[in-house]
């Protein structure tokens, strides 16, 4: 019987996938283009009531992550390459993203932001480093998502939870195909929006205009 997990080394490493996570949402930021000054619940006072006002918000916000999921695969599987199982996961992921963006904007309506473009350099140019990029990539958006599940109002959270519940599918397929453990965790903690572009502040392989 193998050793129990350590909830203190599970903790550190749920918080080593999103220091690590080369999704350089952080690099948007620095891009000055004031993508993450929405007031997304955590950005100042902890614990905003939910409402309809916030679900906007953090739903924006979820928009930017599928925006910027479904041009990471679309290059990949014009760019990198990719062969066998690889290609195949990225071309059906990249399909799933797409309509993620269909289903946040038609929540959104008018409120929906813009698509900022992308350009992920090495990332999508070779197979090894799209599957470096695509774990970390997978493994930060449920992060992300579960960290505003208790933002949410009731309507908002179980449209969400549609959502992640496939993101979750994706970062286990991802990591089995990258040759790391699909599920090392019996549970996973979630990261606030301004926690997830802290963390990735030193990451940057995207560049967006």
């Amino acid at each position: 019987m193998g050793r129990a997990a350590d909830p203190q080394q599970n903790a550190t490493s749920r918080r080593d996938v999103v220091r690590r996570g080369t999704v350089a949402l952080a690099a948007l930021a620095g891009a000055g283009v004031g993508v993450f000054r929405l007031p997304v619940a955590g950005a100042g006072a902890a614990g905003g009531r939910p409402s309809p006002a916030q679900d906007r918000a953090i739903f924006n916000f979820a928009l930017l992550l599928e925006y910027l999921q479904s041009a990471f695969y679309t290059a990949a599987v014009k760019d990198a390459k990719l062969t066998g199982d690889v290609r195949a996961f990225a071309e059906v992921v990249s399909e799933h993203e797409r309509a993620h963006v269909a289903y946040l904007r038609k929540a959104l309506g008018k409120h929906a932001r813009s698509r900022p473009n992308f350009d992920f350099g090495e990332a999508t140019r070779s197979e090894p480093a799209f599957l470096k990029a695509a774990v970390l990539l997978e493994n930060t958006g449920v992060l992300a998502y579960n960290g505003q599940a208790a933002n949410l109002t009731k309507p908002a959270l179980a449209a969400a939870a549609e959502i992640v519940s496939v993101e979750g599918r994706h970062a286990a397929w991802i990591s089995a195909l990258a040759g790391k453990p699909p599920a090392p965790r019996a549970a996973d903690v979630g990261a606030s929006s301004p926690e997830v572009v802290q963390e990735l502040k030193s990451t940057g392989f995207l560049r967006i205009s």
